[in-house]
């Protein structure tokens, strides 16, 4: 059963951060897939040296996606929550674990994001009812819905592989390089991923080029 003291708590000396200065340069990929084995193993020492290379490097990729350090604070704390839950899922045959905890951190942030959305709707819908807002405003943010919907039916078109490197590049910011480095991808593949993802939104889109 998992513990929340598995999770450290937020130390004010880490200047607010919540995370220790520790990153994935700190283990070889090796280390860090036999840790993960530790972890479904139920071993907490491994959690905590697991935690400790990594958790730099999860909170900087969950906080360019939520923009906000408190909000990424607590999805990091899940984060790795997960991690531990999930670690007798890590295949190293398929991907290198760093790659697979930064999946995590990544989809954990953008359902955080989305929650928000969700919640701004919410607010907007009770106002929208009890206000009559101006017709041209009411067929803005008709319009801004849809275009949303459509651009996240155009994402689920696109590969896993795709879609994760866009994400990465448009939506948590991240140049060329740093999306290849997370990956861990030569810079010419995460290129062309980013590039071949773009094309497919726009066919899907009917954008013109």
């Amino acid at each position: 059963m998992v513990r929340m003291a598995l999770v450290p708590p937020v130390d004010p000396s880490l200047g607010g951060t919540g995370v220790p200065s520790g990153g994935p340069g700190d283990a070889r990929p090796t280390e860090l897939a036999e840790l993960l084995k530790g972890c479904s193993l139920g071993d907490e020492q491994a959690f905590t040296r697991l935690y400790d290379a990594t958790s730099s490097r999860l909170f900087g990729l969950v906080l360019r996606v939520v923009r906000d350090r408190a909000q990424a604070e607590e999805v990091t704390q899940d984060v790795f929550l997960e991690i531990w839950r999930m670690s007798a899922r890590f295949d190293a045959d398929r991907g290198s674990a760093l790659s697979w905890m930064l999946t995590i951190a990544h989809r954990k942030a953008v359902d955080r994001v989305r929650s928000a959305e969700a919640a701004g709707r919410r607010d907007a819908a009770y106002e929208a009812r009890n206000q009559s807002p101006a017709y041209d405003a009411t067929s803005e943010e008709a319009h801004r819905r849809l275009d949303a919907q459509r651009v996240r039916r155009a994402l689920d078109t696109l590969t896993e592989a795709q879609r994760g490197a866009l994400e990465l590049a448009y939506f948590g910011g991240y140049t060329h390089r740093e999306v290849a480095a997370m990956l861990e991808l030569p810079v010419g593949t995460a290129k062309t991923r980013i590039r071949d993802g773009l094309i497919r939104l726009r066919d899907t889109l009917g954008l013109e080029s």
